[in-house]
């Protein structure tokens, strides 16, 4: 089978990769990038363990196929934190204890930060609402939806 050249975007970074016409996008980040934030929790688009931020959209990268990357601009989990300052979603998922085993914890931070970056002051249904593609076998959900929330305080304060 024949490779495909790709250019794209991936945490500020412009990115070249080959990828085989029906390689995901999940599998590039993983297989050819070492980028091992997304998990692959089910293959189907159901669990949200591999979701990352394509063009401002939350995305299944096991859904997606790694050429359709090209000229795209896309977020994985290595991308929110800057250096060794955490990002306030991964502060406050730690301070609320928001995660137990990790597979599902990138997932629900790149939901969360989706959307952030599109309603500073989301309600409670807001965040569950945007969460509802990300399963936690281990936490819940009443941790996770607390922490965005107190992000989203955090993020507000630090803003004005």
């Amino acid at each position: 089978m024949a490779s495909l050249p790709v250019s794209t975007t991936i945490n500020t970074d412009e990115v070249e990769f080959l990828c085989h016409a029906d390689e995901t996008l999940l599998d590039v980040l993983r297989d050819r990038l070492g980028l091992m934030g997304a998990k692959e929790g089910c293959g189907t688009g159901d669990c949200g363990a591999c979701s990352v931020i394509m063009d401002g959209r939350v995305v299944c990268s096991c859904l997606v196929l790694g050429a359709e990357a090209q000229g795209r601009t896309i977020e994985t989990i290595e991308g929110m934190a800057q250096g060794n300052h955490l990002h306030p979603l991964q502060e406050k998922f730690i301070e609320h204890a928001a995660l137990q085993c990790g597979i599902c914890t990138p997932g629900f931070l790149m939901a969360a930060k989706a959307l952030l970056d599109v309603n500073p002051d989301p309600t409670e249904e807001e965040i569950r609402f945007w969460l509802a593609g990300n399963l936690c076998r281990c936490t819940g959900y009443d941790k996770i939806v607390r922490a965005v929330a107190d992000a989203a305080t955090a993020m507000r304060e630090e803003r004005a």
